[in-house]
């Protein structure tokens, strides 16, 4: 019995051919009209031969009596039909002696053509011809020929003929007959592409992925690096798979599904890959887009089909990457009807994982950014579950993520993983991934063996702040405003309390910035409204800067601009910072009023919210201001050192300010000198290059040789 089980699984698997249809293949059509070119060839092969003639050399053969009879086909072609004996006699028609065609033993004719104008002129034309020969020729003046010009003046029977091309007819209805099924069969091809056939009726059929002993996939729990909570719950899932009586033996349930939900980048989809690794069921695999298509009816379908297919391999996990395509809450659309298809696949869903029919044996794992726009019945226990959540990596796990992707990089012995991880903060797992192989990149691009701690620094600096354009044409004084605005940030973000502490400041630009800072801002749970004010007031400081410093403002604050307005209303109308406003919050995590048409509050609460907005914006602003006015000469011997060396480190803003007050983190300190120390060496390396270059290339002109200046032209003064 477990054989035939196996023979039946085998049989299944979407490698196997054995159970696979034979496609309809177009070369069957390419051969059909190969047959009926080559059979139109052999119908024109068995004709007689006919050759091109000129009027010339037609009158000639009528000279010479040979023309046995002219058939006039259609009016447009006149067909000259030679006697027999005068084709064995003369020399000149040795071609026409030849056989013709398969199995004809004569060529009977006809034996020339020429195009005609007119059938009419073309008869009297040899009428005339045939008056001039018989008047002149003494051969011809015989008893018969005179009596037969007399009575019907003509010699050679002329014979109108209307002829069908049976040939062009034909095959004029089989080309038709042929496009009409290509572009059948290419309709068919694009309803049913990726269902596993290219019919109309494998357009209802799941597109699922199957991933099972023999072709599973080589992701483990090994290779997803942090994320223990997550992989706990997980690992539980596939352990239920691999031994059930474990849990039914205490009367535990199975469970329906689970719900993976994170920021992107975080490492859903390669959970899922990692099940299908290590559960040694069938895993099937499909996007929450594979289930929409253009034809009603068809998500369903899909759906069902996925569901028959996963009940006959059960126990197996079925994976829906980004379900909100298909999971999206019912009934938010404005427009009538627009969403019905989408509404219907859901519906299908729904019944699918827990309705009236069983459906043990198939979990169901599914992962998405956007849980807060979710169906609620998709949500509710008995459908999924557990929803496990999967945030952005802490520094313990953003080191365990740098080992995994640093593996197959060939690295410096220097290399400190709890230094990068600590430069950082707020990177996803694709994040970190990306920065390894960027520093990958960077190293093979400036031709090194191996990847050193500053190809890191230069691919999180990429990353974060995009490519260098030291390129750029930008004016001296458009570079004081850009040093002086940076000075303004790096000045208050180094004065006030709780804002980041800085690692670097820039005024090359990169990107669409003119000017950068780095910080490395404290990783917390939570933010008090002091925090929030400092680094407002930190990001308006360049502005301020500016303002202080040339008594005008320029448009470079658009970014900080953008923050601090966001920043401040999400005080006041999400966070309830506000005194005015009170402890309110018109924040909606549920979604539920993504498509509301009114607002939730009155209109003079939203005077009230854009007036505190304002005032939050602008008193921050002022105390920048306040705050740069003191430290004018500080400020200024910072601008002149940025614009003498385009980069400074926190040990040069120290330098100026003295040391930083607020400082609770150890640990910075020590980065940026870490920072600072790899950055100056990078920079002494460039410089010597530099030098060797310059070197080089004042022995290539030393080594030109000279030329004497010419005598001028004595007639040239």
């Amino acid at each position: 019995m477990a054989d035939q089980q196996d023979k039946k699984f085998q049989n299944n698997l979407p490698g196997n051919n054995s159970n696979q249809k034979k496609k309809f293949s177009f070369y069957w059509i390419y051969a059909i009209l190969a047959l009926v070119f080559i059979g139109l060839q052999f119908y024109n092969w068995n004709g007689s031969g006919t050759k091109d003639i000129t009027w010339n050399k037609f009158v000639k053969i009528l000279e010479k009596h040979e023309v046995e009879k002219i058939v006039v086909v259609n009016k447009e072609k006149a067909e000259i039909y030679i006697k027999q004996d005068a084709i064995v006699a003369d020399t000149a028609f040795k071609d026409l002696n030849q056989k013709k065609g398969l199995g004809s033993s004569v060529n009977k004719g006809p034996h020339f053509e020429f195009e005609i104008l007119s059938s009419e002129n073309f008869e009297a034309k040899v009428r005339e011809e045939e008056k001039r020969i018989f008047t002149n020729d003494t051969i011809g003046k015989t008893a018969l020929a005179k009596q037969k010009i007399i009575a019907n003046q003509q010699l050679v029977d002329i014979i109108p003929e209307t002829r069908k091309n049976w040939g062009g007819d034909i095959l004029s209805y089989v080309i038709l007959f042929v496009v009409i099924i290509a572009i059948w069969f290419v309709i068919m091809r694009m309803m049913g592409r990726g269902t596993g056939g290219s019919q109309i009726f494998n357009v209802g059929k799941s597109k699922a992925q199957l991933f099972d002993k023999n072709t599973s996939s080589t992701i483990t729990f090994s290779d997803v690096a942090g994320l223990e909570e997550a992989k706990v719950e997980i690992m539980e899932i596939v352990d239920f798979l691999k031994d059930p009586k474990k849990y039914t033996t205490l009367g535990g349930k199975i469970p329906k599904g689970a719900l993976l939900v994170g920021p992107p980048g975080t490492g859903k989809t390669l959970l899922a890959k990692a099940v299908a690794g290590e559960a040694k069921v069938p895993f099937f695999s499909l996007s929450g887009s594979d289930f929409v298509e253009m034809f009603v009816g068809v998500g369903a379908s899909r759906v069902r089909d996925l569901f028959k297919t996963a009940k006959e391999k059960a126990p197996c996990i079925v994976f829906i990457d980004e379900i909100d395509a298909i999971g999206r809450a019912r009934g938010k659309n404005p427009m009538n009807g627009a969403n019905d298809e989408r509404e219907n696949t859901l519906n299908q869903l729904l019944t699918e994982m827990d309705g009236f029919s069983s459906n043990a044996g198939v979990i169901i794992l599914a992962a998405t950014n956007r849980a807060d726009i979710l169906d609620r019945a998709l949500l509710r226990a008995g459908r999924f579950d557990r929803q496990i959540h999967v945030e952005l990596p802490d520094l313990e796990e953003r080191k365990a993520i740098f080992k995994v992707h640093m593996k197959p990089l060939t690295l410096s012995p220097e290399m400190d993983i709890e230094f990068l991880a600590r430069q950082t903060p707020g990177f996803s797992g694709a994040d970190i991934a990306n920065v390894c192989n960027e520093s990958a990149l960077i190293a093979a691009r400036k031709n090194k063996k191996i990847i050193e701690k500053q190809d890191f620094l230069d691919a999180i600096d990429r990353i974060v702040g995009g490519l260098e354009k030291r390129s750029k044409i930008i004016s001296q004084d458009e570079k004081n405003v850009i040093a002086f605005h940076e000075a303004g940030h790096a000045s208050i973000s180094w004065l006030v309390e709780h804002a980041s502490p800085l690692v670097k400041v820039t005024i090359i630009p990169r990107g669409k910035a003119l000017g950068a800072a780095w910080y490395l801002p404290e990783e917390r749970q939570i933010t008090n409204t002091e925090q929030l004010l400092d680094e407002m007031c930190a990001v308006l400081g360049g502005r301020a800067s500016e303002d202080v410093n040339f008594g005008k403002i320029s448009t470079g604050a658009l970014n900080d601009l953008e923050r601090v307005t966001k920043q401040a209303y999400s005080m006041v109308v999400y966070f309830g910072l506000n005194k005015k406003l009170g402890n309110i919050s018109y924040y909606d995590s549920t979604g539920q009023s993504e498509y509301a048409l009114t607002k939730p509050y009155s209109e003079t609460t939203a005077q009230i919210i854009d007036e505190e907005v304002s005032k939050i914006v602008e008193t921050a602003y002022k105390r920048a201001k306040d705050i740069i006015t003191k430290n004018k000469s500080k400020v200024e011997k910072l601008a002149s050192l940025l614009l003498e060396k385009e980069v400074i480190f926190r040990e040069d803003v120290e330098a100026i300010f003295g040391k930083r007050k607020f400082e609770t983190h150890s640990h910075i300190d020590e980065i940026a000198k870490d920072i600072q120390t790899t950055n100056a060496k990078t920079d002494k390396e460039k410089k010597e290059k530099a030098k060797v270059k310059a070197k080089e290339e004042e022995k290539i002109v030393d080594a030109l040789p000279i030329e004497e200046p010419k005598d001028e032209d004595p007639g040239i003064k």
